[in-house]
């Protein structure tokens, strides 16, 4: 009900659901207290079919008991629990107070097999069996949804299993990436380059600055064009881990290769969003999952 700024929304609710409660009771009653005279064969006259005839006959009294057990135990919810509009109930539960209540038995009853990890690093960790066991059910719970299961990404999705990092690949950046999330943007840029001729000839840059194939001719007047990229990709190309722009020269493609798809990034820009996972999971399994992640490309310390 938060959603409502007007108590008469509450209220109107609340009356609704105390009104068709007591409304089944008042039609049980008079059910029960209604007689209809009942013909000679013991029927209400009531024919369906041509032979289909209904008996004058109550219903059972444990069938009329079930009825009204069932509207004794409606109001009575409604007393204990939240159900008439904002009326919270007298036992004052909440679904998100349950949540946490059952999020701290969980963290409480894991903790004893987090401890043995607290205090040593992820390039220590990673060397450990057992952390790494329990890094891989991490990550294939929290990340193998986009990352994919071998960790490999996709489109869009950056590959974990390779040198090429947005934000770094030190363990602390990584640790930092999965507490905070990340949000990467670039903006378009098709003005600042100049016309669409200008933007191609930039893409045929781009290109050659990873030896992809491209047309010289048009890279070489890319090059000046290229000074609008600069400012975030540096003028070698090799990108910046401060701002999470990836680097132009290792032949890496998070976003798709060819003329193209680097046309479409600079006129349409790229939104790219991260989520971070600090409300899923506690500071021990974040760092055992850096530990993890961080293993996919590196090699772990000896013990």
């Amino acid at each position: 009900m938060s959603d409502f700024t007007s108590d008469f929304w509450s209220i109107y609710v609340g009356a609704i659901t105390v009104v068709s409660i007591l409304a089944c009771g008042v039609l049980l009653w008079v059910a029960g207290t209604t007689k209809v005279k009942p013909g000679q064969d013991n029927t209400t006259g009531h024919v369906w079919d041509g032979d289909l005839r209904e008996l004058n006959n109550p219903l059972p009294r444990w069938w009329v008991w079930l009825f009204v057990i069932t509207i004794v135990f409606a109001l009575a919810y409604g007393l204990l629990y939240p159900m008439y509009g904002r009326y919270a109930g007298v036992l004052g539960w909440t679904s998100s107070g349950q949540h946490t209540v059952e999020v701290q038995r969980h963290q409480e009853a894991i903790a004893p097999l987090y401890a043995q990890f607290h205090d040593q690093p992820p390039e220590r960790l990673a060397g450990d069996a057992q952390a790494m066991a329990i890094g891989e059910r991490l990550f294939m719970n929290q990340c193998a949804q986009c990352h994919g299961s071998d960790a490999r990404g996709s489109k869009g999705f950056p590959n974990l299993t390779d040198s090429d990092w947005l934000h770094g690949g030190e363990p602390a950046a990584i640790e930092t990436t999965i507490t905070q999330g990340r949000h990467g943007v670039m903006p378009p840029m098709a003005a600042a380059v100049g016309n669409a001729d200008d933007v191609r000839n930039v893409a045929h840059y781009v290109l050659s600055l990873s030896n992809s194939p491209h047309d010289r001719v048009r890279a070489s007047q890319g090059r000046t064009k290229f000074a609008a990229c600069a400012a975030c990709h540096g003028m070698d190309g090799k990108g910046n881990t401060a701002l999470g722009a990836p680097n132009l020269t290792d032949g890496v493609w998070l976003h798709g290769w060819g003329e193209e798809a680097i046309v479409r990034a600079i006129t349409n820009g790229i939104d790219n969003r991260m989520p971070a996972q600090n409300q899923l999971l506690n500071a021990d399994q974040i760092r055992v999952l850096t530990a993890y992640v961080w293993g996919l490309s590196n090699r772990p310390a000896k013990p």
